[in-house]
């Protein structure tokens, strides 16, 4: 039995949340018996069966904080009760949740496998050296993994001697494979220059897309601050034409910024779309942008990639780990570079193109969820032989 733990879940629709249903689904569908512990109430209007039990410990608490006052208390009675194989914790920035339940786990001998979703923040890093210096979590006999190399360095250095290993989300390539709507064969050569021209002077123009949650933490404000820049770079015969597909507290302030630099006859905010939404998004896109600086994973990125469209992004992020610069798409270390990419691959068809066409003929086979389940289970017999190792010394942890 495993056993995942997570402040968020479902009907909360994040990329932890997202995830963790999707790993859950794609282990009970390997035959695990899977169980679910959060902080995050059902709703009003009550949630599809998943298939497996979700254990909601909630409190009445304003704007429905997924946290509990007495965590630990109902997390180690649901612990004892299950009688789990391995404990799954999923922590983001702060996630005083699912630290609850590592000391749970960890006092319990269970075995104990800790996934960080986060990229963690001079503050936040500041806050979990003092964690350390309080609990010693970094000593507790359990297996971190974080979903990308970025977001390993930067746990290392709260916890040098910790060993991290990178396991990646999770996607199902056979579902953003798509057939591009401009399905025209590439130019072969510099003689099909004027050919190349032709398709940028489409009615349509060339599409950018982005798709995520309008927060201010994502930089939606740099997103657009991006576009004009990459617009403002083009040549007049290459028109240019955006799309951002999301939801968030950051909607009202984009809205005036595109009405303030006379943006909004050509980027559309498409609002929050469903998996079928997204993937007609992606079949008409020609680039693919996210501008976040800490970025931890991004699986929209990732979704963009599978479907063939060429993804610019922040170098350094968890994007880098699935996409190199050239190759599936450009990296750039500043908002202006993004800028600069954007107009570089919309002004020139024959990137642009080579791109697309190596994005559509390599699949990205380390994150697909048999690669993905694999990995973790390794990581699961891994923490049962460190358990085990531990359980003789029974040491108690600090209250």
């Amino acid at each position: 039995m495993i056993v995942h733990v997570t402040d968020c879940f479902h009907p909360r629709l994040g990329g932890i949340e997202v995830q963790v249903g999707e790993l859950a689904r794609a282990q009970r569908a390997s035959g695990a018996e899977i169980h679910v512990i959060t902080a995050t109430p059902e709703g009003d209007a009550g949630l599809p069966d998943p298939g497996y039990p979700v254990h909601r410990v909630t409190a009445a608490l304003p704007w429905e904080l997924p946290v509990h006052p007495r965590a630990g208390q109902h997390i180690l009675r649901l612990l004892r009760r299950l009688g789990p194989d391995v404990v799954h914790v999923h922590v983001g920035a702060v996630s005083p949740f699912a630290w609850s339940a590592v000391r749970c786990a960890v006092r319990a001998g269970l075995p104990t496998v800790v996934t960080v979703h986060s990229m963690w923040d001079p503050v936040t890093r500041g806050i979990y050296r003092t964690f350390d210096q309080l609990t010693r979590w970094s000593d507790f006999p359990l297996v971190a993994s974080t979903v990308s190399s970025a977001a390993a360095g930067l746990v290392r250095r709260v916890a040098p001697e910790l060993e991290v290993a990178v396991v990646p989300n999770g996607i199902d390539p056979s579902q953003w494979r798509v057939t591009p709507a401009s399905d025209a064969p590439a130019p072969n050569d510099a003689d099909d220059a004027d050919n190349a021209d032709d398709a940028d002077r489409s009615e349509d123009g060339v599409h950018v897309v982005a798709v995520g949650r309008l927060a201010p933490r994502k930089q939606p404000i740099t997103l657009l601050d991006v576009l004009r820049v990459a617009r403002s770079r083009l040549r007049p015969e290459v028109p240019l034409r955006a799309t951002i597909a999301g939801s968030g507290p950051a909607l009202e302030a984009m809205r005036r910024h595109l009405r303030r630099h006379g943006m909004a006859d050509w980027v559309r905010l498409a609002g929050r779309l469903d998996r079928a939404g997204i993937h007609e998004l992606l079949r008409t896109a020609d680039v693919f942008v996210s501008p976040t600086v800490r970025e931890s994973f991004g699986i929209a990125a990732l979704e963009a990639r599978t479907a063939g469209v060429p993804v610019v992004a922040r170098a350094g992020t968890g994007v880098a780990d699935f996409v190199r610069h050239g190759r599936e798409g450009l990296l750039c270390h500043s908002a202006g570079g993004l800028g600069n990419a954007v107009a570089q691959l919309a002004g020139d068809h024959q990137l642009r193109r080579r791109i697309a066409a190596h994005n559509l003929a390599t699949e990205p086979t380390h994150c697909t969820w048999p690669a993905v389940t694999s990995a973790f289970q390794r990581l699961y017999e891994r923490a049962a032989a460190l358990s085990s190792r531990h359980a003789s010394l029974a040491r108690p942890l600090p209250s």
